[in-house]
């Protein structure tokens, strides 16, 4: 009996070859190992190969299909070069061919796929299940670096938007937070005043130039690298046009309800105020960037499947976010009482 091909199976056969023509155009020969490394909106692949002096490696990204265009990639890397001429943060770097390109784009059945080298980055992600209010301090002082960059960008950047339409609005680019894992019109009906005062506070906060431009968008532990030397910021793929604030609440994805959230969002705070100004009116919204973040990876769930069973496989996630929702609603847009 045949064996059913998936779309999965059909989307990691494109993959798999664009990494390989990838991996060819950036020098490597067919003796070099490409192994997986992770599946995500984008997948990547670790590319090395032994030479008579040292292992050379790579890390290649290859784009989904319709994802993002080259102008929107080559945006991301324009940010990184910045980045890398400031010398203030550590970060990951991409890669030339021999003939000077970066984004590489192949033809594949029904289209094109772009893909992308990184260097490889030493180190290891940071345990996050022991993070501590000194991590968090040293993670505010790093997002107040990428913050403050932004004013040295020269050339037009070309990104998505992280605003209410393309987060929780009709355009919202993970779907619905209503049809996620394990909600029920109960639920529904029970976070949805929440998500109301959420809409109006960003409405009256607003989106003025010290308050919204160009933004990480998924500063998780598995987007830094630390070693001896400190910590390497990865993973780009995200940044975008959002509130500078959303990026704390991208740190404390999936651990919204955990008890150490007032401590670690003073932590965060200090650490940013060492790098850049952070007025008491941003200080005050972070917990609905918390919220609005909480809904989104819900919302992720729900159109990606494998992101919930990876994440929460019992469902509890949608009763978590109902209990956010209602500490929200009692204490008037805040999470904790020492928020």
């Amino acid at each position: 009996m045949l064996e059913a091909v998936t779309i999965h199976d059909v989307e990691r056969q494109i993959t798999d070859g664009v990494a390989a023509r990838a991996a060819a155009s950036h020098g490597f020969t067919s003796a070099a190992s490409i192994r997986l490394l992770a599946e995500s909106e984008n997948t990547s692949y670790l590319v090395t190969e032994p030479g008579t002096r040292r292992e050379r490696s790579a890390v290649i990204r290859v784009h989904r299909g319709g994802y993002h265009d080259p102008a929107e990639i080559e945006s991301e890397l324009v940010w990184l070069d910045v980045l890398a001429r400031l010398g203030t943060l550590r970060v990951v770097r991409p890669l030339e061919t021999a003939w000077g390109e970066r984004v590489l784009t192949f033809p594949v059945e029904g289209g094109v796929r772009h893909a992308v080298a990184f260097e490889r980055v030493n180190g290891t992600h940071p345990d996050p299940d022991a993070l501590t209010a000194e991590e968090f301090h040293r993670l505010g002082a790093i997002t107040a670096t990428l913050h403050d960059s932004v004013r040295h960008l020269r050339r037009p950047v070309s990104r998505s938007s992280w605003d209410w339409p393309h987060t929780l609005g009709a355009s919202g680019r993970w779907g619905r937070w209503e049809d996620g894992p394990g909600m029920t019109p109960e639920l529904v009906r029970e976070i949805a005043p929440a998500v109301r005062l959420l809409l109006n506070r960003l409405a009256v906060y607003g989106e003025a130039a010290h308050r919204y431009g160009l933004i990480h968008g998924d500063l998780r532990t598995a987007n830094l690298m630390v070693d001896e030397g400190g910590y390497t910021v990865i993973d780009f793929d995200d940044c975008g046009f959002g509130w500078f604030m959303y990026d704390f609440a991208t740190a404390v994805s999936f651990r919204e309800t955990d008890p150490r959230l007032a401590e670690w969002q003073a932590a965060w705070v200090d650490g940013y105020r060492t790098v850049r100004q952070l007025m008491r009116p941003d200080e005050r919204m972070l917990p609905s960037f918390v919220l609005l973040r909480r809904l989104m990876l819900l919302a992720r769930m729900g159109s990606h499947p494998s992101a919930a069973d990876a994440v929460d496989p019992g469902g509890s996630y949608a009763e978590g976010t109902a209990v956010l929702a209602r500490t929200y609603l009692t204490s008037a847009g805040q999470l904790t009482a020492a928020a």
